[in-house]
């Protein structure tokens, strides 16, 4: 798992871009991925995977915030989570499936910053409705690191 220093980790901004920085260098090397899953933990894990589980990580819990700051109720999620492998999942990773998450997971940390940063700290800190924090739920989706670090470095 990816450590920040106490600065980083003092911004929820930068716990999550630094999280896509680092699922992204690792994914850099997933070009040579031989197609034979990696075992972690009850799981098995592949490259697509982890940019599927990183991505709707990012997407369920930037739901979840929006929609309390709107003082909604969240919808609750429906994903399969890392306990379903897809067909897809199994699929080579090209160099343009990188450049795809590379644009993807990119926007996504964007769009986390610019929210986490229209802020102040009473909302990180005190924030609507039921659940952790935002500053709480960033550091959680800055744990999406798991899913990658499965699939490692193969460089």
């Amino acid at each position: 798992m990816l450590r920040m220093s106490d600065t980083e980790q003092s911004t929820p901004a930068r716990a999550v871009t630094g999280m896509v920085e680092h699922v992204l260098d690792l994914a850099a090397g997933w070009t040579a991925w031989d197609g034979t899953p990696v075992r972690a933990d009850d799981r098995v894990h592949t490259p697509h995977k982890a940019i599927r589980r990183v991505t709707d990580h990012l997407i369920d819990h930037l739901a979840e915030l929006e929609a309390r700051l709107a003082g909604e109720e969240p919808q609750p999620d429906h994903w399969h989570a890392s306990a379903a492998t897809t067909p897809a999942d199994l699929a080579p990773f090209t160099a343009a499936d990188l450049d795809e998450a590379r644009s993807r997971l990119t926007r996504l940390a964007r769009i986390w910053a610019v929210r986490l940063a229209a802020l102040t700290g009473e909302q990180l800190d005190d924030s609507p409705g039921a659940g952790w924090s935002f500053r709480e739920l960033a550091h959680h989706v800055a744990d999406s690191t798991y899913y990658a670090d499965a699939v490692g470095d193969l460089s």
